[in-house]
């Protein structure tokens, strides 16, 4: 039975053999608060499902248990940028196409979406609350379709389905960010990369991959505390194995994002070095052509006194300061060229 009546929740609770699940998609405070009087919730969780900030966690209660997760989604790398928006984005109403809007690039964009998931795990049944429509909750229905032998072991296999598809959107958003650190060091030592924009992705992504990190380490508490009282929800012995399976792929998820914080403070610390030693590099070569112009203009300068020189008012004067002009800087260039500062 689907789109059911707000007030027939506990009575279809109370069904033996009824599994039951309620999603709302950004909720207010009256209507938090009759859903409350409906399942008899605390008003403490009433007040943690309607807050946007927060840590993951999972808190039991008496008749339920509490959890609060966080799913991502990375956007593709063109969007994140500033492209222009895709062509079912920039169409009117009225279908006429209008032109895409231009955004110029900001070192802040972030790639990274995170969306704030509640859920009331009760006995016969689960209640989600989402803020914002960016989690795909379609995915998690056809995901418990595709999964419908489990289903007949009731709430618990809800549970592992909507947690497996969280922590599968962590795995997606760890390879994207995983990828894009491939990408920067490929290019990091590439002489025709641009320094700025080097950069500008550095921090994009040192950005997403700490917002990450503070939405993946949490998860690892939040199944542990599932494991512990996966009996509570009725999840019987059939469904550890999938559980199990569910922390395995979390403690994955938390390592491999410790070891890409490493890799883009790694990164950060080798572009520095890098425009470092391309300054020096700069600054030797000024340096020495600066030391072979210096020739001609000490020579001349000298030549140019108006006093009797050695060939003063002679075209064989004239001709020895050439040539002392051409040999100097000549074994200046090549001294320079042997050290490999030209």
């Amino acid at each position: 039975k689907e789109d059911f009546p707000f007030e027939e929740i506990s009575d279809h609770l109370e069904q033996e053999g009824c599994l039951v699940w309620v999603d709302i998609c950004d909720p207010d405070s009256p209507q938090l608060s009759e859903l409350g009087r409906e399942l008899t919730l605390e008003p403490l969780t009433i007040e943690d499902a309607l807050t946007r900030e927060g840590r993951a966690k999972a808190t039991r209660y008496p008749t339920y248990t509490f959890l609060t997760t966080y799913a991502t989604v990375i956007r593709s790398q063109e969007d994140a940028n500033g492209s222009p928006l895709p062509q079912s984005q920039t169409e009117q109403a009225d279908g006429a196409q209008t032109d895409s809007p231009k955004r110029d690039p900001e070192p802040a964009d972030s790639a990274l979406i995170v969306t704030r998931l509640s859920a009331f795990v009760l006995r016969r049944g689960i209640v989600t609350i989402r803020h914002g429509s960016d989690f795909d909750m379609e995915e998690v229905v056809r995901r418990w379709e595709d999964n419908a032998d489990l289903l007949k072991f009731g709430v618990g296999a809800l549970v592992y389905g909507l947690l497996d598809f969280i922590v599968d959107g962590h795995f997606d958003a760890v390879q994207a960010l995983d990828d894009s650190i491939e990408s920067l060091e490929d290019g990091l030592f590439d002489d025709r990369a641009v320094s700025r924009e080097v950069q500008r992705r550095t921090y994009r992504i040192r950005r997403d991959l700490v917002e990450l990190r503070r939405v993946v380490l949490p998860m690892r508490e939040v199944i542990n505390s599932v494991l512990r009282h996966r009996r509570d929800l009725d999840a019987p012995a059939e469904l550890d194995p999938w559980y199990d399976d569910l922390y395995d792929h979390v403690l994955r998820a938390s390592e491999w994002t410790e070891s890409l914080r490493d890799m883009i403070t790694t990164i950060f610390e080798t572009n520095l070095s890098l425009q470092d030693a391309r300054l020096n590099t700069v600054m030797k070569k000024l340096t020495s052509w600066a030391a072979i112009i210096a020739v001609p203009t000490a020579i001349t300068g000298f030549f140019g006194q108006n006093v009797p020189f050695p060939g003063f008012a002679r075209e064989s004067g004239f001709i020895f300061s050439c040539v002392v002009i051409v040999v100097i800087a000549g074994l200046l260039y090549a001294g320079f060229r042997r050290r490999d500062w030209l």
